[in-house]
């Protein structure tokens, strides 16, 4: 009767084992709300694009931005740029959810980048390879000169 008590309980143990390591999986596999940037303004070549929106999540530095129908995850921390497959991105509303488990590896080429503080906005600047188009984002500041959103 014994052996059979610890068959049980090695069984019970793998099985929370197995739990635990999916519950993990699962929750960083968990789609994040990214909510739009209120008062952001994007400019694609020095003009407006037709199409285009930017959205921010809790985490600061992080941004994920729709020009037309592509999506782009800009980390201004590291000055990476990422292409994101819009498949992977979900509209809720106004939001929309994407999980950063769906991240590619490697960044797309970018050069000439430019981050400064110009007033009541941070304004970001860089080019799609080295003679590619020019992407600029305006992000409003607080009177501290910490992100409005």
């Amino acid at each position: 009767m014994e052996r059979g008590v610890r068959r049980f309980a090695i069984g019970c143990c793998v099985a929370a084992m197995m739990a635990s390591a999916a519950w993990a999986q699962s929750a960083s596999e968990k789609k994040l709300t990214w909510k739009p940037v209120p008062f952001a303004i994007l400019r694609y070549n020095d003009e407006a694009p037709a199409s285009w929106n930017i959205y921010h999540t809790e985490k600061r530095g992080l941004l994920l931005v729709r020009l037309w129908k592509r999506y782009l995850l800009i980390d201004i921390r590291e000055e990476e740029v990422f292409d994101i497959d819009p498949q992977k991105v979900t509209p809720q509303g106004e939001n929309v959810e994407w999980a950063s488990s769906d991240q590619p590896q490697e960044p797309i080429e970018i050069s000439e980048w430019k981050s400064r503080d110009v007033g009541p906005v941070q304004r970001i600047r860089f080019r799609f390879g080295t003679k590619g188009h020019v992407l600029e984002l305006q992000l409003p500041l607080l009177l501290n000169g910490k992100p409005a959103y």
